[in-house]
């Protein structure tokens, strides 16, 4: 009979005991004496660091949650779950950052109502925990806003899906942008001329086509400024006015379909709406609005961008608009 081979972690079926012992001791309390010893990749050789010897531009965490306050512009304080993105920048010589610390920072303003001053506290913050030159940050919640059905009166949440995102350079400049999705229906212009000329030339019912669309505003705070999300919210509201509606009766669903009928737009027609809108306010220091209609004639959607043209500013190199299904 043959040998049976040894385990490493587990009894093996002869009866012989692991090499390798497993425990976890309860009973243990970490000490300053403890802690002090651990080793750290921080202070690792400089050959420890793999790859090429280059700086890296950003590095850090992803979709961590966590619970923010945030205030309306009618003064009532939301508690909303926040996924958060942080990164700092990384020079050549050291291996890596101590990730923990943008997730620790986090805790300690954890109590503070969120607001773009708030962002520039906390990216401070870490950018002197991490001791590096740039940081950024991107919280990312979902914003509910009561809204009224067009005839009924009747009340309903919709839900806006909203980011705050921080920027700090090692210049000590601090810029600061919103994002903010905005859904609503297009009925198409030509589709509605097209069945109105069946009707009239050979008296053929036929509906025009339209379908759910999504407007993405992100917008940069003039400097001293403060734009809120409902502000954002009207601005789009006033541009494109179809808000896909969250209650309806028979009498809310005629009016939308008036609606509609009343706002006939293009994917083009959008983005010059929400142009002339957000072009207007002057808390708004530059902008770039991407739209995607989700077409219900094609098999693939239209979509535009545009933007404010600031110079050095924001530019029309969208083209995450699969991102924009709604």
């Amino acid at each position: 009979m043959s040998k049976k081979k040894p385990m490493y972690l587990h009894r093996s079926a002869d009866g012989a005991e692991p090499r390798i012992k497993r425990s976890y001791d309860r009973r243990f309390r970490s000490t300053h004496t403890h802690r002090a010893s651990l080793p750290d990749m921080m202070e690792a050789a400089h050959d420890a660091i793999q790859g090429a010897n280059v700086p890296i531009q950003q590095v850090g965490i992803h979709n961590f949650k966590l619970p923010l306050k945030y205030r309306t512009k009618a003064g009532e304080i939301l508690t909303l779950e926040t996924g958060v993105t942080g990164t700092v920048s990384l020079e050549a010589e050291l291996k890596g950052i101590n990730m923990s610390r943008i997730m620790r920072t986090f805790y300690d303003h954890k109590g503070e109502v969120t607001t773009g001053e708030w962002m520039g506290r906390v990216l401070k913050n870490y950018l002197r925990n991490i001791d590096s030159k740039d940081a950024r940050l991107k919280i990312a919640f979902s914003y509910p806003m009561l809204r009224e059905s067009l005839r009924s009166g009747l009340e309903g949440y919709q839900f806006y899906d909203v980011a705050f995102e921080g920027v700090m350079t090692h210049q000590g400049r601090y810029r600061r942008f919103i994002h903010f999705d905005f859904v609503y229906s297009s009925a198409c212009p030509c589709s509605a001329e097209l069945s109105e000329h069946a009707r009239d030339t050979r008296g053929v019912y036929s509906v025009p086509h339209s379908q759910r669309s999504k407007a993405r505003v992100t917008v940069e705070e003039a400097e001293g400024r403060k734009i809120w999300i409902e502000d954002i919210h009207r601005h789009c509201l006033d541009a494109l006015q179809t808000e896909t509606q969250v209650m309806v009766k028979r009498e809310d669903e005629q009016a939308f379909a008036e609606l509609n009928g009343a706002y006939l737009k293009f994917v083009e027609d959008a983005a010059r709406l929400l142009y002339r809108e957000f072009d207007a306010d002057r808390r708004i220091a530059d902008f770039r609005i991407a739209c995607s209609h989700l077409e219900s004639l094609h098999s693939h959607d239209a979509v535009s961008v545009i933007c404010k043209g600031v110079p050095g500013g924001f530019t029309a190199d969208f083209m995450d608009f699969g991102s924009l299904l709604c």
